[in-house]
């Protein structure tokens, strides 16, 4: 049995009906294709979730204040003060699985540089903020920790602000106005773009939470909105999640039984949630294109019936004079492996393609992995054994006198 004469003798016999051949292709054309563009955005869209989870800080913990009851009812997360300074620096001083900790405290307010002005929220941390956030600065310095003792009026601008107060100009060392106060511009952060809401990152303004609450909010505030926590590393996480929350448990005198007055919230867990359902996105949207492969593969298989029916006195001369029933199975089933494989070929292409498009056209993330090419054409490839098979069974089994008699 002669592989390249089969192979010859499949191409022959698809090529004699060439518009044939390209619509029943038409259909695995089609599945692949579908395949390879939404699998390649539900990637892109769990790749870009996992970037904007990342870039708000690696090992990242949020600590904010609890619940407040009020004439009977919740008020929520976050209503109560109870979360202070001297919580932070505990948490900092008494917990071995934390890397760096910084208080926030939030302001808002418009800053004024000559005739321009932008109205900006404004976030009060410590000096330890670029490496919480993992936010590096593109012009300048930060605030160093003298700076937030002293609660001196030093700012460091997003990149969205920086823009707006000062085109075409250097901003560091300039002096602007924060509510009729002076501070002056410490540096620029690097641009981080948009949130997974769809917030503009880089529009913000960091000064020393020690300022917004001397300077700004008037007064010394004792309690504060929330810390920031980043553990050692991204396995410790959990167990600084654990500690800080056993650590205000005992600082706060909460007996056992009783509510947390806190909430510690990790931003692991958001992530493997994120992971969780763009992963399932991709497998519905995956397994909706891939129907189309099988419509296509039943498209194969009914050209094939018709193929075995045309040829049915071919058939029967080739095995009047020799050819054997496995020899003809395997000759239809080239026949349809080639049709199934050569769509699969194209489909990969017009898929790819498609993906590009979209992440051009419309500003989509897209990822055309390896991996679902490789699943695509091995789909493609089973899709034309499966249903090639039972016409390729069918032309086997003929009788050759039946056949020689076809007409």
């Amino acid at each position: 049995m002669n592989l390249i004469a089969i192979l010859k003798v499949a191409m022959r016999a698809l090529g004699r009906n060439k518009m044939r051949s390209a619509l029943t292709m038409l259909g695995i054309i089609i599945g692949v294709g579908a395949v390879i563009a939404m699998v390649s955005i539900g990637q892109g869209a769990q790749q870009m979730v996992s970037s904007q989870i990342n870039s708000m800080g690696s090992n990242m913990l949020y600590v904010q204040p609890g619940n407040m009851m009020q004439g009977g009812a919740s008020m929520g997360m976050g209503a109560a003060s109870t979360l202070t300074e001297e919580d932070v620096v505990a948490i900092q001083r008494e917990i071995p699985t934390v890397a760096h900790v910084s208080p926030v405290v939030r302001s808002s307010g418009q800053l004024v540089f000559g005739n321009q002005n932008w109205f900006v929220q404004i976030q009060g941390t410590n000096d330890q903020f670029p490496e919480i956030r993992s936010w590096k600065v593109q012009e300048g310095d930060f605030f160093n920790e003298a700076d937030v003792q002293s609660a001196s009026r030093v700012i460091v601008l997003g990149r969205t602000v920086a823009d707006k107060l000062f085109p075409g100009m250097d901003p560091v060392g300039q002096t602007i106005r924060v509510r009729n106060l002076p501070f002056r511009v410490a540096g620029v952060l690097e641009a981080k773009g948009q949130s997974m809401v769809g917030q503009d990152q880089d529009d913000t303004a960091i000064v020393p939470y020690t300022t917004v609450q001397r300077k700004l909010a008037g007064r010394t505030i004792p309690a504060i909105g929330q810390a920031m926590v980043t553990g050692v590393s991204e396995t410790g996480s959990k167990l600084a999640e654990k500690q800080i929350a056993d650590l205000l448990r005992q600082r706060h005198k909460i007996g056992a039984g009783e509510s947390d007055d806190f909430m510690v919230r990790n931003m692991a867990d958001v992530a493997a949630t994120s992971a969780q359902l763009t992963t399932i996105m991709t497998l519905l949207l995956g397994s909706i294109a891939a129907i189309s492969l099988i419509v296509g593969g039943i498209g194969i298989m009914n050209i094939m019936l018709v193929s075995v029916t045309e040829r049915t006195r071919e058939i029967g001369i080739r095995m009047a004079v020799g050819a054997r029933p496995n020899y003809i199975r395997l000759q239809f089933l080239t026949e349809s492996l080639m049709l199934s494989l050569l769509g699969g070929l194209i489909g990969i292409l017009i898929g790819a393609g498609i993906s590009r498009g979209i992440s051009g056209v419309l500003g989509w993330p897209t990822l055309v992995s390896s991996l679902s090419v490789f699943v695509s054409f091995a789909f493609a490839t089973a899709i034309g054994i499966f249903f090639g098979y039972y016409p390729a069974h069918k032309a086997a089994a003929l009788d050759p006198i039946e056949a020689l008699r076809y007409e």
